[in-house]
């Protein structure tokens, strides 16, 4: 399935249960694993927004898709899905991109994250379904990400290109 409506678009692939979404707008970011109201000490996560058409689909499918309520009386609330960052077993692909590099990021540097002006971000995430007491559902595991990072104007006048000579 593939939907586009302002909020990316959703591709579940045929080798695994996954999904891509490009232009995806990352909510309730904790790279760092921070402890908190809602998370435990170690767990690096996030969330995106899910147009709501995918939402229901993935919901179909066991995904444990939740809903941020309305801010303003009339509107709809807002689907989402968190997404685990897992370094242990299999660790994600994540690149920053700016206008001058390419940078991988990894479980040192990821909390990075947590802070940066984030100006478009594509990524895939693979499910994992799982079996607890009886409840069965499906969790979202980051596989990719690529975050275009938004610079000041500082940042473009002092960038260093990577392929520039120094003389």
């Amino acid at each position: 399935m593939t939907a586009q409506n302002g909020f990316g678009k959703r591709i579940k692939m045929a080798d695994a249960k996954s999904f891509m979404i490009e232009d995806a707008r990352i909510i309730f970011r904790n790279f760092a694993g921070k402890e908190g109201q809602y998370n435990r000490e170690g767990d690096r996560n996030f969330a995106v927004v899910l147009p709501p058409d995918v939402a229901e689909e993935m919901l179909k499918d066991g995904w444990n898709v939740r809903y941020l309520a309305a801010r303003e009386e009339g509107d709809d609330d807002t689907p989402y899905i968190s997404v685990s960052v897992n370094f242990s077993n299999r660790p994600p692909r994540i690149v920053l991109l700016t206008s001058t590099a390419r940078t991988h990021v990894d479980e040192a540097s990821v909390e990075v994250l947590d802070w940066a002006d984030i100006k478009a971000a594509d990524l895939i995430a693979r499910g994992y379904d799982w079996n607890v007491n009886g409840k069965t559902g499906t969790k979202a595991y980051l596989q990719s990400l690529f975050v275009t990072i938004e610079e000041d104007a500082l940042e473009r006048k002092y960038a260093i290109n990577e392929n520039s000579q120094e003389s």
